[in-house]
């Protein structure tokens, strides 16, 4: 299956500041992809390049195979772009916004109000599809872009900081609904935020970036043990083991480092398919386990151990 975005070694500067610095992506079609970084981390200038509202200073961009620059128009009937500020006219009624988008969009007039009543429907905007988005509450504004996003049926979705500014339930509501757009619909989602929590829900694969560098891609659990060096299991036990217990954990194959305080046993391996092993080892010498849990290190302490590294 060919990539639905790639870039190679990406750039854009603006002066003497470099935005994008040889950013090198490839994204699945119907993968949830995360982008993570602070504020002015470079994150909403790569949205821009890969629409084609910017120009590069550097490398290449492909969009489904379409250069964004040279086949801008192409790229953009394939993407959908919902930001931290909804992008809609509040003058106009909900139902009037989806068409007007649908129109620039060169959705077919026979097509367009079956999919502006689906839209609306579908993001619960159905009984006030007829009121002024001026006297919409923020979440239901969000909403309302985020349904202008599909109106065109994009097969790409970029999300720049979706539930920036929403309260609580509001901000619950739109991850849900992304969530169905990636899971149910297969479309590729490509989510920029500094939002750790959502984007360990959301997302199949994250990239973190600091000043445009791209610090490490891959999955979060790929990424914790690429950091800390291994997988480490952490077992209670119910009684004290044997004087020569660690001896036995250590000479189980693909056992790297154990560490016992009274019946709190932590036992780092290469891998997971050594743990089996190191069950089977801790049983054959007679201890007996209560708990044994692999120890999961969250997105939030591999976002935070990469920046670190970055600016040491």
């Amino acid at each position: 299956m060919n990539p639905i975005i790639q870039t190679d070694q990406l750039t854009r500067r603006f002066g003497d500041r470099t935005a994008v610095d040889s950013v090198s992506l490839s994204i699945e079609p119907g993968e949830v992809f995360g982008l993570l970084g602070p504020n002015g981390a470079g994150k909403t200038t790569l949205v821009r390049l890969l629409n084609g509202i910017l120009t590069p200073s550097g490398g290449s961009a492909r969009i489904n195979g379409c250069d964004p620059i040279t086949d801008g128009d192409k790229v953009r009937a394939q993407t959908g772009v919902l930001t931290e500020t909804p992008s809609i006219y509040e003058r106009l009624n909900a139902r009037d916004n989806l068409r007007f988008f649908g129109t620039l969009y060169n959705v077919p007039e026979a097509d367009l109000d079956r999919r502006v009543n689906e839209l609306l429907g579908r993001f619960g905007l159905q009984n006030r599809a007829n009121e002024r988005v001026g006297g919409y509450s923020k979440g239901m504004k969000q909403r309302l872009a985020l349904a202008r996003t599909l109106i065109h049926q994009p097969k790409i979705l970029y999300f720049d900081e979706p539930t920036a500014g929403l309260d609580p339930e509001a901000a619950r509501d739109v991850t849900e609904l992304i969530q169905e757009l990636s899971r149910q619909d297969g479309r590729t989602v490509f989510l920029c935020t500094h939002n750790l929590d959502e984007a360990g829900r959301l997302c199949d694969r994250v990239a973190i970036i600091n000043q445009g560098r791209l610090l490490a891609v891959g999955k979060p659990e790929q990424l914790a043990r690429d950091l800390w060096q291994g997988l480490w299991i952490d077992f209670v036990l119910q009684a004290a083991p044997a004087a020569d217990f660690e001896q036995t954990v250590r000479a189980v194959p693909g056992v790297t480092g154990v560490n016992l305080d009274g019946l709190q046993l932590a036992v780092q391996v290469t891998a997971e398919d050594a743990i089996p092993g190191v069950i089977a080892g801790i049983a054959a010498s007679g201890a007996l386990i209560l708990r044994v849990n692999p120890r999961e290190h969250s997105l939030q302490e591999i976002y935070f151990r990469l920046q670190e590294e970055a600016v040491s």
